[in-house]
């Protein structure tokens, strides 16, 4: 039996809108166990033309992505949801060891458990190179930028 997680399905709005700003703050510690523990066991993901499935593939890809991926800052928006499942678009910006900056634009597809754990994850993610004085996102959101309202850019 899995830990629970909540808030668990079937979600309403104010529970969606803690799953993914709970999912936006997890990602921003950048530990990938700590990140792995929202997820079934087995959770099968899709992350761009990579297939995992299980915390231990998940651990290390998590640290892999963030050995490359510096100094990366999160930001998720719930976009749609339905009794256990959730559409995320999300932003998120790093640097390269060159110290090339982007800014990384993708949606995500979320399948829970009943104890509110994701068992499935699809990611379509494109990158586009940016300025130093372009970035956006300098850290973990604030308080001041959390709930309604606070939606991130299109472009």
């Amino acid at each position: 039996m899995s830990a629970q997680r909540p808030p668990v399905p079937p979600f309403d709005t104010a529970g969606a809108l803690a799953k993914v700003q709970a999912a936006e703050d997890a990602w921003n510690t950048r530990d990938p166990q700590h990140v792995s523990l929202a997820y079934t066991p087995d959770s099968v993901w899709r992350n761009r033309d990579q297939f995992l499935t299980g915390r231990t593939e998940i651990v290390a890809f998590l640290t892999a992505k963030w050995e490359r991926e510096l100094d990366y800052a999160l930001r998720k928006s719930l976009w749609g949801f339905r009794e256990n499942r959730m559409a995320v678009r999300f932003q998120y910006e790093w640097h390269d060891a060159s110290g090339q900056w982007f800014r990384s634009y993708g949606n995500e597809l979320w399948e829970f458990d009943d104890n509110g754990l994701m068992r499935r994850r699809e990611a379509s993610i494109n990158d586009v190179a940016i300025a130093e004085d372009e970035r956006r996102y300098f850290g973990p959101r604030p308080e001041d930028e959390r709930g309604p309202g606070h939606d991130i850019p299109v472009a």
